[in-house]
């Protein structure tokens, strides 16, 4: 397990707190002077700092506890660091905790719970260079992917885009029918690039279909086709999707809302290859793949008498499951900068970057629309954004929802309400340890002190267990 770094320049302080996390199996460090914390924390990597605020008698304004902890943040960024404050250096804690310190506590503390908290950090310290180093594998990988096969510019760092892109690239060279599911925005599309891209049609046409936009009287023409004179005003004879996809593929999306009649056809092209067009009786042959996508659940909708079963086994030999963005949140960094890159700042502007707080805001946000909300976002910071650093107000995260994990947002005194009770649990059985509580409500530290403000619980009067 990692170390905790003890800052206090009282040796008897330093001694109590070894004791206290050395008796509960949390191996422990001590520096007295802010330099030689420094140099240790160059030397060795340390799962949480316990930190002071005043390093010599004469000196109790707290300016060297903060001067510490910005030249730790600036060594760590990610490095959670607890505060030990007495009641005069309180407003400067607090302060610092909306400078990303993981919390704070007076002293003298209680043992129990400076226990709980430093070993929520630790843990939360270890989770996160797990992920770290997950993150870094799946970089690997998608390099090793990339030069095996055309992944199209998907952009990705997760392990859970790596599966899916793995699987896709794996299977494209096959003929089977694909059906891809997940939420609106979360790219689809591109994961169909990528199968036809790498299947044996890469050569052939790869035609595009939003079936769930097709009106039940011109499914069957977009489809199949329109003989000339079918109807008045069919002066020509024009090819339908199917026959322009010949010996390629067909990507359907939004294949859930295709209408039942439509079902049908489609199914016979799946089984036979064969198909009429509007006003023919001449029975036509053709060789397509068919690549599908649907946010719909079709299961569902198979139970519920609204897809036909046939159909949706037939489209469904091989499913390509897409997470949300919520769900890859190692995703969202290396995804605004590939939109950086192809969005450039506007004509006599310097270069767009990101500030802290905006890369939090992106992180802690819901992104109900995927990708494409964020590439909307994007797109609107390299307009407004003026001076070259984006903010969170560049991003327009003001009007949105305030769910869980959002920023902001408009509410109603009844979330408000509802809102300071699921806080006050959430820290209760916590026991009042904030990094803790917002781990379980799944964001983080700095998100919840802004809902605890909002909520009216001040940080002095948290809920104790």
């Amino acid at each position: 397990m990692l170390k905790v770094l003890i800052v206090d320049d009282d040796p008897t302080v330093c001694a109590a707190l070894q004791i206290l996390f050395d008796g509960q199996g949390l191996e422990s460090v001590t520096a007295n002077t802010p330099a030689e914390a420094l140099r240790l924390l160059a030397a060795q990597d340390f799962g949480a700092v316990v930190q002071d605020m005043n390093f010599s008698r004469e000196n109790t304004s707290g300016e060297e506890g903060v001067a510490l902890f910005r030249a730790i943040k600036k060594l760590e960024p990610e490095l959670p660091i607890m505060l030990l404050t007495s009641w005069s250096s309180l407003e400067t804690a607090v302060m610092l905790v909306k400078e990303g310190a993981s919390d704070y506590m007076a002293k003298p503390w209680q043992d129990e719970k400076l226990l709980r908290t430093v070993q929520a950090l630790v843990q939360a310290r270890t989770f996160q260079q797990e992920a770290a180093r997950a993150r870094a594998q799946s970089v690997r990988l998608r390099r090793t992917l990339a030069a095996q096969y055309d992944l199209r510019g998907l952009i990705y760092a997760s392990q859970q885009m790596h599966a899916v892109a793995n699987l896709a690239a794996t299977v494209a060279g096959s003929e089977a029918p694909i059906l891809i599911t997940g939420p609106n925005g979360s790219g689809k599309e591109k994961l169909a690039e990528i199968v036809q891209a790498n299947s044996r049609r890469k050569d052939g046409p790869f035609a595009k279909v939003n079936a769930g936009a097709l009106p039940d009287t011109l499914l069957e023409a977009e489809l199949f086709g329109v003989e000339a004179g079918a109807y008045t005003g069919a002066i020509k004879t024009r090819l339908g999707r199917f026959e322009l996809a010949h010996r390629g593929t067909m990507f359907l999306d939004e294949i859930g809302n295709l209408p039942l009649a439509g079902q049908a056809k489609l199914l016979r092209v799946l089984q036979s290859g064969e198909f009429e067009r509007v006003g023919s009786s001449e029975t036509r042959k053709v060789d397509v793949r068919v690549v599908s996508a649907t946010n719909m659940d079709l299961r569902r909708a198979v139970a519920e008498g609204r897809f036909r079963e046939d159909l949706f086994f037939r489209l469904n030999v091989i499913e390509l499951r897409v997470p949300s963005l919520a769900n890859r949140p190692d995703d969202i960094l290396p995804l605004v900068e590939s939109f950086l890159k192809i969005m450039p700042a506007r004509e006599g502007a310097p270069p767009l970057q990101l500030t802290e707080s905006a890369k939090a805001a992106l992180l802690q946000h819901d992104w109900p629309g995927n990708v494409r909300e964020l590439q909307n976002r994007i797109q609107r910071a390299t307009i407004v954004c003026t001076d070259g650093a984006i903010t969170p107000e560049h991003l327009d995260f003001g009007p949105v929802s305030g769910g869980p994990g959002s920023l902001g947002g408009e509410r109603s005194p009844e979330d408000d309400l509802i809102d300071r009770a699921e806080l006050e649990q959430a820290l209760a059985d916590a026991g009042g340890v904030v990094s803790k509580a917002a781990m379980e409500l799944g964001i983080s530290r700095q998100a919840l002190y802004r809902r605890m403000e909002r909520a009216g619980i001040a940080p002095d009067r948290r809920p104790k267990a």
